[in-house]
């Protein structure tokens, strides 16, 4: 279990930080920025979290876990040792995806983000995990990354939008293009 007395410790000002190996790297290091994004992305389910009811709360919490093993995974470079996501993992969120899916009807446009405030805190949540999806794809390109991180990371943006359909309970706002061109 991780415990944590100090929390203002001043190692960081001078613009580097420790990654979970104990090496010191530059703050806007890749690794760095992906660390950053799925915070974001795990305070964007955080949000969404007091939006949501009982099952879903749950299952957002789950991911919430899972992002905290996430980003212990990219806190220690390299693709060994350490805690890793699992490929269990991903296949956890496609299975749940599965389930909430198969109660909507076919999409007919693009969605827009909104609809009930529980639907819009999981398209903005859904952008986060983009985003951080991107950081991590970045950081891939340059080192050694385990590959079911990325997976998660894009399992989880489909996982969040096919949530926000639901949450919508299919009454998704629809873009309409060229609708308002007079």
């Amino acid at each position: 279990m991780v415990k944590l007395d100090v929390i203002t410790t001043r190692g960081g000002d001078t613009g580097q930080t420790s990654l979970g190996d104990g090496t010191r790297v530059p703050k806007h290091a890749l690794r760095i920025e992906a660390l950053g994004a799925v915070d974001e992305a795990n305070t964007g389910i955080g949000l969404l979290r007091l939006h949501t009811a009982q099952e879903e709360d749950a299952m957002l919490a789950r991911i919430q876990n899972d992002l905290f093993d996430l980003g212990a995974d990219l806190s220690v470079p390299g693709e060994e040792g350490g805690l890793r996501v699992t490929a269990a993992q991903c296949a956890r969120l496609e299975r749940e995806l599965g389930a909430m899916n198969a109660d909507l009807p076919p999409l007919r446009s693009f969605v827009l983000p909104g609809g009930t405030p529980a639907a819009a805190h999981a398209h903005l949540a859904r952008t986060l995990a983009r985003r951080a999806e991107r950081a991590v794809a970045a950081l891939a390109a340059a080192e050694a990354v385990n590959g079911d991180a990325l997976r998660y990371l894009n399992r989880l943006s489909d996982h969040l939008f096919v949530l926000a359909r639901s949450l919508n309970m299919g009454q998704d706002p629809l873009w309409e293009p060229g609708g308002n061109r007079g």
